[in-house]
Parts: structure tokens; C-alpha cells; sequence
């Protein structure tokens, strides 16, 4: 059933608006392994790399309803593996950040400095318990099995967008409940 209709993106486009899974996957196998190698160069981690191009082809099906959009449809992927990878990087980063702010109390190795810790852990794993029952889950997923929102989605049978906001509920959640402990933390890392 190929012929050299296929070759044409803008064929393979129309079709994968039509919802044509051959032409889906005509688009993976024509585009994944190119992509792989640039999210690796961004990532410097292949496994990693794999996911994110995963990610973004499983969002250009689930948006194959606007592909009329898409004039070039190599650059359009590239520049969706980009913004990914830079998305991954950004969080990763604010992740060390976050790490490397906490750390200065764990080298104190200090009596106080360590009460504070259990205890603003204790508190922070209580109020986890306490988030909305799927928040919980969506944001368990998220930060203790490092799972992406693809995954989530897929784990939990919802859509990333679900996933998205159930974690974003859960952060405001608990950015509030956090507002008033994290002052006596960050001024005590300031010392």
C-alpha cells in the first residue's frame, strides 16, 4: 500500500489529519532516529532523548487535527524536539537549583539544621497525603518516579493536558501551604 505518495509531507500531513495511523508511523520511523540524535545533543543521555522525541511525536498525534498548520514538517518536529529538550533541561536545572540550596544544611551538619530538615519533610510528605486524591497520584508520579506527563497520562488513562493540570493544582496547593514554612528554612540556610 506505500507508494511514493508518501514521500510527500504535505500527503502525509492530509492523511495524519484524517487520522491515518500509517501515515503516523510513516512520520515515526521516516523522523525518530534524526530527532534522537538531536534531543541527544541537547541531553547528552540517549534514553532520555528517546523519551522526549516519544513525547513529541505522541503530541503531534494527539494535535494531528491542525496539522494544515505545518509547512515544513521536518523543521516543525525539530523545533517541537527542541523546545522540548530545553523544557526538560529548565526543570532539571531548577531541580539541582532547588537541591543545591538545601544542600548547605546537609553539610552542616548541624543539630538544628537536620530538626529543620525531618521535620519540614515530615510535614511536606503529610500535606502530599493530603492533596485531592488523582493531584496526588498525577504529582506522586511526577516527582518520586520521575515519570513524564505522557507516562502520567498514559498510567492513569487521561489526557496530558489532565495530567498538567492535576499537578499544577497540586504545586498550588502546596506552594500555599508551603508559604509559611519556607521563610524559617531559607533564613536558616542564610545564616
Amino acid at each position: 500500500m506505500m507508494n511514493n505518495r508518501f514521500n510527500s509531507d504535505a500527503f502525509l500531513l492530509a492523511e495524519l489529519q484524517n487520522g491515518s495511523e500509517q501515515a503516523f508511523n510513516f512520520i515515526f520511523r521516516k523522523y525518530y532516529e534524526g530527532l534522537c540524535f538531536k534531543a541527544n545533543g541537547y541531553v547528552n543521555d540517549i534514553d532520555k532523548a528517546q523519551s522526549l522525541v516519544q513525547d513529541c511525536f505522541i503530541k503531534l498525534w494527539e494535535k494531528r487535527d491542525n496539522t494544515e498548520k505545518i509547512n515544513n514538517l521536518s523543521a516543525y518536529l525539530s523545533f517541537m524536539v527542541r523546545n522540548r529538550c530545553i523544557d526538560y533541561i529548565r526543570k532539571s536545572e531548577s531541580i539541582k537549583n532547588l537541591h543545591d540550596s538545601i544542600a548547605p544544611c546537609q553539610d552542616k551538619n548541624d543539630v538544628e539544621c537536620t530538626f529543620i530538615s525531618e521535620e519540614f519533610e515530615t510535614w511536606l510528605m503529610y500535606k502530599i497525603t493530603l492533596l485531592p486524591k488523582k493531584s496526588r497520584i498525577a504529582f506522586e508520579y511526577s516527582r518520586f518516579e520521575d515519570l513524564t506527563y505522557n507516562e502520567i497520562a498514559l498510567k492513569m488513562n487521561i489526557s496530558n493536558k489532565a495530567v498538567e493540570a492535576l499537578i499544577s493544582r497540586s504545586l498550588r496547593i502546596l506552594r500555599k501551604d508551603l508559604q509559611l514554612y519556607l521563610p524559617f528554612l531559607i533564613s536558616f540556610l542564610l545564616k
